[in-house]
């Protein structure tokens, strides 16, 4: 099932499996790792060995008779000090060069599967939610993976080690050490739960704040056009409201878990210190050994804190890569078949549909299409009529192999589209839309989406014929002017030529038009037309039909309602013996029809 943080049923557990989905993006960089993990272990050794240093110094480096000795321990201190200087440096630099990379990597995985997913996926997942993934969750997992990894890294080796070297000093404190890590690890670990959860609902809040920002700004037009300004702005207010109240608690507790840890933490390293002093006054252990001790144990006290710490951070990346993984998981419903068949090189963009029956996965219990069957001959051109909601445009998007159909099958060359790879199908088929989409980047560009390898020649040709070249070269930069976020820097006859020379330089052997003209001032629709006569050449072509002319050129009309096919003839004909066509030509083309 799609994610959507509304809706979605999350396991409460506070581990930090999640993070495991992190490892597959790490391995190839194991390279990386390694030099990072060999820094680290250098620098730590470094730091490790100082207590030992300062236990000889109190020992036997005050002594009148050792005084020129301790000249010895400080060159060794200042020694230590540039290793930790050197290799710490390199350390970081590695594993905050690792933890780039990774993020890096995920956001191109997480980005490359959406785009891949069937419609189906999108009806029920706000857009806004998916950005909030791409944006907010990725730098939950970067600010873990670069610098809470090196600090992870560097604590777990210092305390494990300070441990060990603990019980070399000192078996028997290290004993009361052992007995009061319960006591300190039990809260840690409880709230930390607590932190898991909240981080979790502040990362939803976030991708529902997202989804409304996306889902009005890309309608601002309509939402100043209603004059409601202010309450979108209160909608939006009230889910930032929701983000902010959310993120107080996870801060309190956040807070609270950094209390208790440093308070446990260093509690239980004071009682272990009386019992020490206790001991250096009864003779049973020297004051450098004390010193050792003390040093190692505030090594073990720092360490765990520094974990605790990102203890809570690791909460917060496992719940937001808990939010990716949902997203890498799911699985689009239409994918390559097993054993894929190859259209034909022939291209001819023969169609042959029979009895198709087809509901939209939001409506299961709505019959979109029924009993759909027709034969598209090569080079024909088809009008498709019919009231709104008849189907005309889910046979497109059946076409496009957006959908599965539930009964019936579509040919292609001859191949049925389901055993055909869908990139191969979308491949033969071109489509010009009602609503052009222009992406945000140069007129060149957008007319290359129609074929990424295209020259730039290929693609002012296609500009030529579209009918788009002369306005294109009068914009500021001609071909490499910036078109503005969805085109909002041409007009709607300059976005169809757009469109219409995409669907050129893409040549495809069936192209779909969603006529678009009827919108249009009389000279954006002279040129259009013209584009689209030229576009229609030598193609199989299908018109969802809003003019007469368009009805008038077709080589055969296809009058549906219900998504059935009511009749198929042509114009005359069909005035002649089909009612529902005869009404919908008077309604829809005016009184020109009935001549």
């Amino acid at each position: 099932m799609p994610p959507h943080s509304s809706n979605i049923n999350r396991p409460k557990g506070s581990s930090i499996k999640p993070l495991r989905a992190i490892f597959p993006f790490i391995r190839p960089y194991l390279g990386t790792l390694f030099l990072a993990m060999a820094a680290l272990l250098i620098a730590s050794g470094a730091f490790l060995a100082l207590p030992i240093a300062v236990r000889y110094v109190i020992d036997f480096g005050f002594n009148a008779e050792n005084a020129s000795t301790i000249n010895r321990y400080f060159y060794f201190f200042l020694g230590v000090a540039l290793l930790l200087g050197l290799f710490g440096a390199a350390r970081t630099y590695f594993i905050n060069w690792l933890g780039e990379r990774v993020v890096a990597d995920i956001r191109n995985a997480v980005y490359r599967h959406v785009i891949r997913m069937d419609p189906a996926f999108f009806e029920v997942t706000k857009t806004g939610e998916v950005l909030s993934r791409l944006t907010a969750d990725t730098t939950l997992i970067q600010s873990i993976s670069s610098i809470g990894l090196s600090i992870i890294l560097r604590s777990s080796i210092q305390f494990f080690g300070a441990l060990v070297l603990l019980a070399f000093t000192n078996a028997k404190l290290m004993g009361y050490i052992v007995l009061l890590v319960p006591a300190v690890l039990v809260p840690i670990l409880a709230i930390s739960r607590w932190v898991r959860r909240l981080s979790r609902d502040t990362q939803d809040r976030i991708a529902d704040t997202s989804g409304l920002a996306g889902e009005t700004l890309n309608a601002v037009q309509t939402v100043q056009s209603f004059t409601a300004e202010e309450l979108e702005s209160k909608r939006f207010s009230k889910t930032v409201k929701e983000i902010f109240e959310t993120a107080v608690r996870r801060i309190w507790a956040r807070a609270l878990l950094s209390t208790v840890a440093t308070t446990c933490l260093f509690g239980a390293l004071i009682i272990v210190l009386w019992i020490g002093a206790r001991a250096v006054i009864g003779g049973e252990m020297t004051g450098g050994q004390l010193g050792q001790f003390v040093f190692y144990a505030i090594f073990v006290a720092m360490s765990a804190a520094s974990l605790s710490e990102v203890w809570g951070e690791l909460q917060r990346a496992a719940g937001a890569m808990e939010r990716l993984v949902e997203l890498l998981e799911t699985e689009p419903a239409i994918k390559d078949p097993v054993n894929p068949v190859d259209l034909p090189d022939t291209r001819e963009g023969r169609i042959c549909f029979e009895n198709v029956s087809f509901n939209y996965p939001s409506r299961p219990g709505t019959r979109a299409i029924e009993k759909f069957t027709l034969e598209i001959l090569s080079g024909e051109k088809i009008a498709f009529v019919g009231p709104s909601g008849a189907g005309k445009s889910t046979i497109f998007q059946l076409l496009l192999r957006f959908y599965d159909f539930q009964e019936g099958k579509i040919f292609i060359d001859g191949v049925d589209i389901a055993k055909a790879r869908p990139d191969d199908v979308r491949t033969r088929v071109g489509i010009v839309p009602q609503e052009t989409v222009i992406f945000g980047t140069s007129a060149r560009e957008n007319i290359r989406f129609g074929r990424p390898e295209a020259t730039d020649t290929e693609i002012e040709a296609a500009a030529k014929a579209a009918a788009a070249d002369e306005f294109i070269r009068q914009l500021p930069k001609g071909y490499d002017t910036f078109l503005g976020e969805r085109g909002t820097r041409l007009s709607g006859g300059q976005k169809q030529r757009i469109a219409i020379a995409r669907a050129i330089l893409k040549d495809p052997p069936i192209l779909l038009l969603d006529e678009a003209t009827s919108s249009l001032d009389a000279e954006s629709e002279r040129l259009v037309q013209e584009a689209l006569e030229y576009l229609e050449k030598d193609r199989t072509t299908i018109v969802i039909a809003h003019r007469l002319a368009t009805v008038l050129k077709a080589d055969r009309i296809v009058v549906m309602s219900e998504g059935r096919i009511i009749d198929v003839g042509c114009h005359q004909e069909l005035i002649q013996r089909d009612t529902v066509y005869a009404r919908l030509a008077e309604l829809q083309f005016g009184e020109a029809s009935k001549k």
